[in-house]
């Protein structure tokens, strides 16, 4: 996270809630962040987690995303535009780059100014697909 560029300090709280978020395909939910953060400082309050995870939004370092009828989920990869694959079984999405160009064609806009896209991929992850064949081969 680039914080100090937005003028803020790095606190303890601020860093492991950072920490948190980092690596690929990461979308946590509060509570996930709040868990993670907990374990590395366990005196870190859950409105803490909560507050930040909304400044972080406003300020435009993390995305908040809603998976169907799921909880809200936070996307750190907001540097590159993105979709999201999903595992209609367990859960798990990952970022995806797709070829081409995604647009609504303007027949199709219906005089809406399109300020953002998502598209949404899904199927079954590998361990998901084999434990669906294997359950029902037998």
């Amino acid at each position: 996270m680039r914080l100090r560029r937005h003028g803020l300090r790095l606190t303890a709280q601020r860093r492991v809630i950072a920490e948190a978020l980092e690596g690929a395909h990461v979308h946590l939910t509060a509570d996930e962040v709040f868990e993670r953060a907990v374990a590395r400082l366990p005196e870190i309050s859950r409105a803490t987690v909560y507050n930040t995870l909304n400044q972080l939004q406003a300020l435009g370092e993390v995305r908040e995303i809603t998976i169907d009828a799921g909880p809200r989920r936070y996307d750190p990869n907001v540097e590159r535009p993105h979709q999201h694959l999903i595992c209609e079984s367990c859960g798990t999405v990952r970022d995806v780059v797709p070829l081409g160009d995604i647009s609504l064609p303007a027949d199709q806009r219906y005089g809406f100014a399109i300020s953002d896209i998502q598209v949404t991929f899904r199927g079954l992850c590998p361990t998901c697909a084999r434990s669906s064949r294997q359950s029902g081969s037998g």
